[in-house]
């Protein structure tokens, strides 16, 4: 008997596994098409750090920074082009998905410049042109849920353009942005304006949250702190799902549901694990539940295809000892708002630094490869 892919399982459970990754090269290779047709895989994304590796290592851009800055396009154009090219070309692929799944699975994210995430003015009007740009059904266009990001969210989502919303590390800051969702849907409801066709995805943050609460919980060095090791990321997101549920059910939700509204599906990020002594698909076993989504980098997707184990909703099990642990590390004095707060900050950062490092980079190919740019 041929064993089954466990990743199949996830998907017989209602959770889509999205690729957390995306180069040329995997879609000109048949790489990423073989990920969907035999593991499932069902969706992309991508940021600036990841863009940064793929268009900096190696010659596989070469000939089109070429071709652009020829075309005298500086640096920034040519990678937003670049950019625009793979998740259009990634789109086709997953086309099919999107439409088998009547709208609600295939899609690929491409994110705002990380500059922006502090004002909602420059986030709505570079989303606006992405979307125009890319022009593709099954796109997302990520967006920081930052203070700042929610009204940009809220606008963008109201307008049609479909939103990935990222770096969520707080349980208040992911009931900002399902309330946003909300609001939009409703504006394009009293508008006349179609709800189906409005996507959106919340992409909650996980190992970064232990990976800091650890650190904390490791100067303390106390039987009760080395009990609530690994427990904080797990915790939050069990919790936001249990929120995501109460959201999205009641006689708010069905009278949008009944204008053919689709929820905000919550989506597991930041899985891969950092913490050798943890399981290599913690992120992955402990958070399978209908209607979300958990996307993967291909490690990740190596690990559990191999040996991951899906014994049922585990998104569902424990919630009420998981309140209790993020009660506990609050009597420790860490405080989860301090935690995330720092985290995002932290985590603009880590994306602005690679895309500035990219924009660089680019500059210094560009003056390379074309002699009518120097």
């Amino acid at each position: 008997m041929v064993a089954t892919n466990p990743l199949h399982l996830l998907e017989a459970r209602g959770q889509s596994i999205w690729l957390d990754n995306l180069t040329r090269r995997m879609l000109r290779d048949g790489f990423l098409q073989r990920l969907i047709e035999e593991d499932g895989i069902s969706g992309v994304t991508s940021n600036p750090a990841i863009f940064e590796k793929a268009m900096t290592s190696g010659t596989e851009y070469d000939q089109a920074i070429r071709e652009l800055s020829d075309r005298g396009l500086p640096a920034p154009a040519i990678y937003e082009a670049m950019a625009v090219r793979d998740i259009q070309d990634a789109c086709e692929l997953l086309r099919s998905r999107y439409d088998r799944s009547n709208g609600t699975d295939g899609f690929v994210s491409l994110e705002v410049s990380p500059h922006g995430a502090r004002s909602a003015d420059a986030t709505i009007e570079e989303a606006r042109r992405l979307w125009t740009s890319v022009n593709r059904p099954n796109a997302f266009i990520k967006i920081p849920g930052t203070p700042e990001g929610v009204p940009a969210i809220e606008r963008c989502l109201a307008e049609g353009i479909n939103i990935n919303i990222t770096l969520l590390f707080s349980l208040d800051a992911h009931k900002q942005v399902m309330e946003a969702h909300l609001a939009a849907l409703e504006e394009r409801a009293r508008n006349g304006q179609p709800l189906s066709t409005v996507a959106s995805v919340a992409s909650f943050f996980l190992s970064r949250i232990d990976t800091m609460v650890d650190k904390k919980l490791d100067a303390m060095k106390s039987p009760e702190a080395v009990a609530l090791r690994g427990r904080a990321a797990i915790a939050s997101a069990k919790i936001a799902y249990q929120n995501w549920l109460n959201t999205y059910t009641g006689p708010r939700w069905e009278s949008l549901r009944s204008f053919g509204a689709r929820p905000q599906k919550p989506l597991w990020a930041s899985t891969s694990t950092k913490d050798p002594a943890y399981p290599d698909v913690k992120y992955v076993e402990t958070l399978i539940g209908p209607d979300s989504i958990n996307t993967l980098p291909e490690q990740t997707i190596d690990a559990f295809r191999h040996h991951g184990r899906v014994p049922g909703d585990t998104i569902l099990e424990n919630v009420a000892e998981e309140v209790d642990a993020l009660h506990r590390l609050e009597q420790l004095d860490i405080s989860m708002k301090a935690v995330t707060d720092a985290l995002v900050e932290e985590g603009i950062v880590k994306f602005t630094e690679p895309y500035d490092k990219l924009i660089a980079s680019l500059e210094e190919k560009r003056r390379a490869l074309s002699p009518a740019s120097r």
